[in-house]
């Protein structure tokens, strides 16, 4: 902690502190999207077998049921169209498209956050950067101190290294949650349609 803190004075406060301001909600945001997209994930074989199995004996009741036990945005999504089970074709599909975008809302909160810090980190470290490059020419122009001057090149360097060491787990933790996200979409998109096939299917017998 000492280190850190020893770190952010040689760094100069008013760049550190935002840093690590930006580096502290990251984190946050990084654990809540951890935990979120975890409880949202099922077994998405195992619930779709057990739709089809209900819907093949025609007991949209039960259907709504199974959504129910396994929650997520899957199940919530599918039980939309369960419930709207007898309008037409164009109703239900509209009707979980928009229950899939409210769920990709919530699955995607928070992204745009890590997506911002990690491109915004840089930049304030990039300032700090320059303004310790500015200090090291003040010395060396007017003072002739070699200290000044190592001390300005010293500050330079911790600044870009705290916008890079902020926006580097950002920029990992966004890609990672991008790609959750995204296979939570091709699922979605998946589950609809089995939802739709077997209504049709119904339809038929």
């Amino acid at each position: 902690m000492g280190m850190i803190i020893d770190y952010i004075v040689k760094g100069g406060v008013h760049i550190m502190v935002p840093l690590l301001v930006l580096f502290l909600i990251g984190l946050a945001y990084i654990i809540e999207r951890f935990f979120a997209l975890g409880k949202a994930k099922i077994n998405t074989a195992e619930f779709l077998t057990k739709i089809r199995a209900a819907l093949r004996s025609k007991n949209v009741k039960e259907a709504v049921k199974i959504c129910e036990t396994f929650k997520g945005p899957i199940a919530s999504i599918l039980k939309t169209g369960l419930m709207k089970y007898g309008d037409p074709k164009e109703e239900i599909e509209k009707t979980m498209e928009n229950a899939a975008m409210h769920e990709i809302a919530r699955l995607e909160r928070g992204l745009p956050i890590l997506s911002t810090i990690s491109n915004l980190a840089p930049i304030i470290g990039f300032l700090g950067t320059v303004t310790g490059m500015i200090v090291s020419f003040d010395a060396l122009a007017k003072l002739n101190d070699p200290g000044m001057v190592a001390q300005g090149i010293s500050q330079a360097l911790i600044t870009t290294a705290g916008g890079l060491i902020t926006s580097i787990p950002m920029l990992l933790a966004y890609s990672y949650f991008t790609t959750r996200v995204n296979s939570f979409i091709r699922e979605i998109e998946s589950a609809s349609a089995v939802l739709m096939e077997s209504f049709s299917h119904m339809e038929r017998e």
